[in-house]
């Protein structure tokens, strides 16, 4: 109800600038103690974790962990930070961030802008959240795509001890180059180094926190088939199916639909759960699956989980129906 008073108003800025007074709003309401959503408790066993419910935040809202416990009131059973870099960057030039109100969709070139993942980890430090917390890395703009495996690597180390599930986002449209991971020789190099180096962390920790292989949309028959042998050959602990799309379909002929980036929101939903389901298929239940992309619904979540997934997560659909989605999709999962 709140949020549908306040949207009107958040539209009327640029999204970037009501991006980041939704997010100030949220921390300020939760530090007063007024902001607090009570969600049912739908516990699911996923990668070794009990997640007090199914339903979370996709990464890319909350990129530096700033706002981890404003967001948990909210009643997400795990929250996802990041995408984060080895070293802080600006991300691309502004605007970069386009809604399409038409389509309930978003268009957006963010570019990893992110403050780097020493000052996420000490912003995870200072939380107070206690919850599932995953963390989402990613490699600099400006490293060459021949040395990402180095860049992943120095965020696993360094996130290790703070997550409690760690995203490798390959898939992200917006760094040059990145998507050229998904296949081949390099995707078989960054998944066999990545693997060696987490079963020596839980041995130097002596705690196992599992790896999850983040993935695009816009994927051949052949691209998942891939895919899905390197997961089951390097025993990856799961699969995020997808991030956002380069395909235009839904939002044709509408302002900014031509701005470059990926898009996000309802128009990828039937893209996105195709793939889910194509994963869902090879993987045989050998990879448990989160689902992600255009859930703006209840019924949509629960669509996700009949395509093959155990985990749900939202965004875009938070900006257009507000947090209330939370419980809509939670309540509507089995």
């Amino acid at each position: 109800m709140l949020y549908a008073l306040a949207r009107p108003l958040l539209f009327s800025l640029a999204p970037e600038r009501a991006h980041e007074l939704t997010l100030s709003l949220l921390k300020s309401s939760h530090k007063l103690g007024v902001m607090r959503q009570v969600v049912e408790a739908k516990p699911v066993t996923c990668m070794g974790i009990e997640f007090p419910n199914p339903v979370g935040l996709a990464a890319g809202l909350d990129k530096n962990g700033a706002y981890i416990d404003a967001l948990a009131s909210l009643g997400f059973g795990f929250i996802e930070i990041g995408t984060i870099t080895p070293r802080p960057q600006a991300g691309n030039p502004k605007p970069r961030l386009f809604r399409i109100p038409q389509a309930k969709a978003i268009i957006n070139r963010m570019g990893f802008n992110n403050d780097g993942v020493d000052q996420l980890i000490e912003n995870v430090k200072a939380a107070k959240f206690k919850g599932i917390l995953g963390i989402n890395i990613g490699k600099n703009a400006d490293t060459a795509v021949e040395d990402a495996v180095a860049d992943y690597l120095i965020c696993l180390e360094k996130v290790y001890n703070y997550a409690s599930y760690i995203t490798v986002n390959i898939s992200s449209p917006n760094t040059k180059n990145l998507r050229s991971l998904q296949s081949g020789d390099a995707l078989t190099e960054l998944l066999a180094t990545l693997k060696k180096r987490q079963l020596e962390l839980a041995e130097e920790h002596q705690h196992y926190v599992p790896l999850v292989l983040k993935v695009a949309p816009d994927l051949t028959q052949l691209d998942i088939e891939f895919i899905a042998s390197q997961l089951l050959e390097f025993k990856i602990d799961g699969l995020i199916v997808t991030n956002t799309t380069l395909s235009r379909e839904g939002v044709e002929g509408f302002p900014f639909c031509d701005e470059a980036g990926g898009l996000s929101g309802a128009p990828v939903f039937e893209k996105s759960t195709a793939c889910l389901a194509a994963f869902a298929q090879l993987l045989k239940d050998q990879v448990p699956l989160v689902g992600v992309g255009g859930v703006l619904t209840g019924e949509q979540a629960a669509a996700k989980q009949q395509a093959g997934a155990s985990l749900v997560q939202i965004y875009s659909g938070m900006i257009y129906t507000g947090p209330s989605l939370i419980k809509d999709c939670v309540h509507a999962m089995t």
